[in-house]
């Protein structure tokens, strides 16, 4: 990961794919989870951050959308859009691509810092606030699909 960055980039591996011949859905949740790992690292909570901050993250909530299906060694990456902050959450929208830049799963997921001296929230130490300030941030135009209630949709 360059220092400009914080998109995962990879391909479908031949053990995430399910029996109907695409990727599992858990695979989607490890695939978002690492990444939030690359977000981490890029707001200097990597493992050198995390120990020189005593300080981390923990997701609060996430909610996954499976959009398209991917397919044994097909090309993906992610983006992150920040939809709401405070001083020690965020409110995130992740989006999985293939290499046709087709949307193939979103995650909308709550993030918190914590403190690992207090086991407490914490607001967010000064140099992870300066990189979490550089993040694409949706403002009032949130992407559609975002904050939405899951149900049975009743025509």
């Amino acid at each position: 990961m360059s220092d400009q960055t914080y998109n995962w980039q990879g391909s479908v591996l031949p053990e995430w794919v399910d029996y109907n011949g695409h990727m599992n859905d858990a695979e989607y949740a490890r695939v978002f989870s690492i990444a939030l790992e690359e977000l981490m690292a890029y707001i200097e909570l990597g493992e050198a951050g995390r120990a020189q901050h005593q300080y981390t993250i923990f997701t609060l909530e996430s909610h996954i959308k499976y959009l398209k299906e991917a397919h044994e060694k097909e090309s993906l990456s992610t983006t992150v859009l920040v939809l709401d902050r405070d001083s020690k959450r965020l409110h995130l929208w992740v989006e999985l691509m293939n290499q046709a830049g087709q949307v193939v799963a979103t995650s909308e997921q709550l993030i918190m810092g914590m403190s690992q001296e207090t086991g407490r929230p914490a607001p967010f130490p000064e140099a992870v606030e300066a990189r979490v300030a550089q993040l694409p941030h949706a403002g009032t135009e949130w992407p559609n699909g975002a904050n939405t209630v899951m149900g049975i949709r009743r025509k």
